[in-house]
């Protein structure tokens, strides 16, 4: 089985279109889950609560972290922690393989422009450090053997399932589809 944890959002919508092609036993995973493909099997859980992340991950052998919160810091700084460590814990129990979704948060960005697996960790937000912390505990226990993972980066979501939160789809995608003038000026909320 491979399981999707925040399976509602962007990326986990997407993520579940894509997986038939590898598996028909995927578990999607959230507080309110709605079926993606016909064959999903639903799970409603609150993965900062220890028994919901085990109930979650139970059976599965690949894992993905798809999960995004509300962009508050206070919010980040209490539920991420305790969510990774939920997660953590509960794949070493199944033997799962984890996959992480993240962003850039954590790098210097200065070196975004040309990121490899050496760009320079040094989150210059709060935020960032948040991602950072949580980087780490998946990386300490890849190191120590307790898991196996990977995480995957992107600066930026865009496509389909994406509506309201993407720079480059409000600006760019939005207009052109619109027929896209001089005279349309993109909203001046994301500047």
């Amino acid at each position: 089985m491979q399981t999707i944890l925040g399976a509602g959002g962007a990326i986990g919508i997407e993520l579940a279109k894509a997986l038939p092609k590898y598996t028909d036993d995927i578990r999607l995973v959230s507080r309110n889950p709605v079926a993606v493909n016909a064959n999903d099997t639903l799970l409603a859980a609150d993965l900062t609560q220890a028994d919901d992340a085990h109930q979650a991950i139970a059976g599965s052998e690949v894992v993905y972290i798809t999960v995004g919160f509300v962009y508050s810091t206070q919010l980040w700084r209490e539920i991420w922690p305790a969510l990774m460590e939920n997660v953590i814990n509960a794949c070493k129990t199944h033997g799962a393989k984890l996959v992480f979704f993240d962003n850039v948060y954590i790098y210097d960005p200065t070196h975004i422009p040309h990121m490899t697996e050496d760009t320079p960790v040094a989150p210059t937000s709060n935020k960032g450090k948040v991602r950072e912390q949580i980087a780490e505990m998946l990386l300490t226990a890849h190191e120590r053997g307790e898991i196996q993972e990977v995480i995957a980066r992107a600066a930026g979501f865009y496509g389909p399932s994406i509506q309201a939160t993407s720079v480059l789809t409000e600006l760019a995608f939005k207009p052109l589809a619109a027929g896209y003038s001089e005279s349309h000026s993109p909203p001046l909320a994301y500047f």
